[in-house]
């Protein structure tokens, strides 16, 4: 095992004497090729070029000597120190940090970043990177090779964002580019980058500071979900215990994309979005849009409407992790299926309607459950009932494969 490990951040600013007294008796020094062509690396080192990180590790954790290891930035802000650090290969690590490359490309902006959601795009994680960037009016994207500037901006087709894309921080090849996220596909961009994704109709940004990483200080100060609704009525049956009860096996999260379909006035649609989902509300009722964008305004939310009848506007839609179907019965049921969604939800108002949706589940693979939900509204100044809905309660989940 290593004697010594010894990890420095390098934001392109002149090491410090700490960085450079642990280089100097260093043995191995690991990195990315402008990290190892920095002149303060010994000669005699043994060098490594950073690929996959647990290999590396691996190597370090069986190396005879004193080992640095060089990151980009903070090391302990979703960097090396996590992997090295990682009980199979057993090592203790010291930390050299540096500014981190969200913090500097936020300075290069002349942000504040107190309010940005920060993710990090890989190919496998990278659908769920867009959808926080659907979710969120303002968020930093860690981006890497086949998962940078011009894949989100793909990904977010048909939803304007602003990007602030910055190459190489640190470097004397560093470059900010500001653009919409239209044009991020058609350019190359130079690796390691980090993309700042911005707009969306939520609030403004307050004056006031907030005083939680990644929350805006301007977030709606109403409690509470699936609340009565106000106007407009939702539809038959579409009590807010109905809602509760949907969004209970929904579970929305961030970095979810939600289809909410037949949203009605987006009460559904907007709660998944307060819960941290990118939403897609589906109608085609005149007026629809006008509800569901000013009901999300109010909730300091944003969401994407698209004015359509289900299933044929769907075909088009970006890969859903979570449905609720609020009108179209089977037939819009089976067309969810088919896109194979984790959790389906949906209700209907007769047992006969019930029986066919749970059938088209189960044909398509889903573990259906079934529930019929009363609710009875009562005035508490005299008890007396108020309003009465019945509704059969369907949810599906898909099996998970192992």
């Amino acid at each position: 095992m290593a004697d010594r490990v010894t990890v420095i951040g390098w934001d392109g600013s002149p090491l410090t004497s700490a960085a450079r007294s642990a280089l100097s008796a260093a043995t191995l020094v690991a990195g990315a090729a402008h990290h190892l062509a920095l002149p303060e690396v010994p000669p005699t080192a043994e060098r490594i070029r950073l690929g996959s990180l647990g290999l590396a590790a691996r190597r370090i954790a069986g190396h005879r000597g004193t080992a640095v290891v060089f990151a980009d930035g903070d090391p302990g802000f979703f960097g090396v120190v996590r992997t090295l650090r990682a009980p199979e290969h057993g090592l203790e690590v010291e930390v050299v940090p540096a500014v981190s490359s969200v913090a500097a490309a936020f300075a290069r902006a002349g942000m504040p970043w107190d309010d940005a959601q920060v993710v990090v795009a890989h190919p496998r994680t990278l659908r769920r990177a867009v959808n926080v960037c659907r979710a969120h009016p303002k968020v930093a994207v860690l981006t890497s090779p086949g998962a940078g500037p011009a894949e989100l901006a793909l990904l977010l087709d048909g939803v304007h964002r602003t990007f602030v894309v910055c190459e190489e921080l640190g470097t004397d090849r560093e470059q900010v580019s500001v653009l919409t996220s239209d044009k991020a596909a058609d350019h190359s961009w130079r690796d390691p980058n980090v993309v700042i994704v911005i707009g969306g109709a939520g609030q403004a940004p307050a004056a006031d500071p907030g005083w939680l990483l990644g929350q805006s200080a301007a977030h709606s100060a109403d409690r509470g979900w699936a609340r009565p609704q106000t106007g407009e009525a939702e539809g038959e049956g579409e009590s807010a215990l109905l809602h509760a009860a949907q969004l209970a096996r929904l579970g929305p999260r961030t970095g979810d994309l939600v289809w909410d379909i037949g949203t009605g006035s987006g009460g559904v649609a907007v709660d998944a979005a307060a819960l941290g989902a990118a939403v897609i509300a589906v109608d085609a009722a005149p007026g629809a849009r006008e509800r569901v964008t000013a009901a999300a305004r109010q909730r300091g939310v944003q969401l994407q409407f698209v004015a359509g009848r289900a299933p044929h506007v769907l075909e088009n839609l970006p890969e859903p992790d979570v449905v609720r179907v609020g009108g179209g019965g089977a037939e819009v049921v089976a067309a969810v299926a088919d896109r194979r969604p984790e959790r389906i939800v949906s209700h209907a108002s007769t047992r006969d309607e019930a029986e066919a949706i749970g059938r088209v589940l189960t044909e398509h693979g889903y573990d259906v459950e079934c529930a019929l939900l009363q609710a009875v509204g009562l005035d508490p100044r005299t008890w007396a009932e108020q309003d009465r809905s019945v509704v059969f309660l369907l949810a599906a989940q898909r099996p998970v494969t192992r």
